[in-house]
């Protein structure tokens, strides 16, 4: 799995729940303003639960935009590009499972547009 410090990106907190050959769940909390920005996974699989205040998944190919609100999933496959942040700038919380499989961070660069 790729360490949390060696990602490219700052957000409020990421607390580790349970780590597995493979397999990785956690709390991410993400603060106003603050992104994952766009990138995808060659091999694992984010599943996304929302915790509090509305996060929002963007993916590519297929384009789409998910809203979670508190108790409501997502579910990210491997080589599909997402992005995650709060809706309309606010913070949130999320739970991500990741796995199964190594990880890596592939950024993908540009907008959504």
């Amino acid at each position: 799995m790729t360490a949390l410090e060696d990602l490219p990106y700052t957000i409020t907190d990421h607390e580790i729940v349970a780590e597995a050959d493979g397999m990785r769940v956690q709390v991410m909390t993400i603060g106003a303003d603050e992104e994952v920005p766009w990138h995808y996974h060659t091999a694992v699989t984010d599943v996304f639960v929302g915790l509090e205040g509305t996060v929002v998944i963007e993916t590519r190919a297929p384009r789409a935009r998910h809203e979670l609100e508190p108790g409501n999933h997502c579910v990210v496959p491997p080589m599909t590009a997402h992005r995650v942040s709060g809706k309309d700038g606010r913070g949130c919380r999320v739970t991500l499972v990741q796995g199964v499989g190594e990880h890596d961070f592939n950024p993908v660069g540009g907008a959504a547009g």
